[in-house]
């Protein structure tokens, strides 16, 4: 068995050179290309495969492998589990810190502009949403690269808080539990969802979603975390 990782990035020679023995492959071989991008390969090459899909693997079962072999415990392998988005490998994976704390960020922001409306109150919840976001260098003329590292935080947090969303309406359609990502936040996300009916969750998807692709394109993070305390 011949397996090539990563696959999308073999270049236009290389997959071309490649054409001829996937259409005749040495006897009992197996070649597998391993791709997340499967549209990099060329036409050609795709069409002498055969396509295998794999589905993300269940946060139960990556929290119980992470428990067993990684020597998490219970309630750090849950979070660890449902931040991974299905991948073990980014379970245990550089980053994993970062995004347990942006959950814990977005699930803080969602509980608080739950309980109030009043604008000032919100706008302080915007300036937890940003506390310690980023990773500053100590020099000065590293101000630019820092100003970017801020905005990726906040990005991070905010795509926590669109699975934190996504699982509030897994609840309110009553879908099994077994759907939820962050199942370990289950007390949590049902409180929340005394707050949240459709249409809110709606409106909060779309401003979330909006949000994200505001600091895609280089915009300011304070004022997205504003505007976006405002919409929740």
């Amino acid at each position: 068995v011949v397996v090539v990782d990563d696959a999308d990035e073999l270049g236009g020679d290389a997959q071309d050179a490649l054409l001829k023995t996937l259409e005749e492959p040495p006897a009992r071989n197996v070649f597998v290309l391993v791709t997340s991008r499967p549209n990099l390969l060329s036409t050609t090459v795709r069409s002498r495969c055969c396509a295998l899909r794999f589905a993300p693997v269940s946060a139960a079962e990556i929290a119980e492998a992470l428990a067993a072999s990684q020597g998490f415990s219970a309630s750090d392998a849950k979070a660890a589990a449902a931040l991974a988005g299905g991948s073990f490998a980014r379970a245990i994976g550089a980053g994993a810190g970062e995004r347990a704390q942006a959950r814990a960020v977005a699930a803080a922001t969602l509980m608080e502009t739950a309980r109030t409306s009043e604008i000032r109150a919100r706008l302080a919840v915007s300036a937890a949403l940003l506390k310690s976001a980023g990773r500053k260098g100590k020099d000065s003329d590293k101000e630019g690269k820092g100003a970017s590292a801020d905005r990726d935080s906040v990005a991070g947090r905010l795509r926590a808080m669109a699975s934190l969303l996504r699982d509030l309406a897994v609840l309110t359609t009553r879908a099994p539990e077994t759907a939820l990502v962050n199942l370990d936040l289950r007390a949590d996300l049902e409180t929340l969802s005394r707050h949240y009916d459709r249409d809110r969750l709606a409106r909060a998807f779309s401003a979330v979603g909006r949000s994200i692709a505001a600091l895609e394109r280089n915009a300011s993070p304070k004022i997205v975390a504003d505007w976006l305390v405002l919409q929740l």
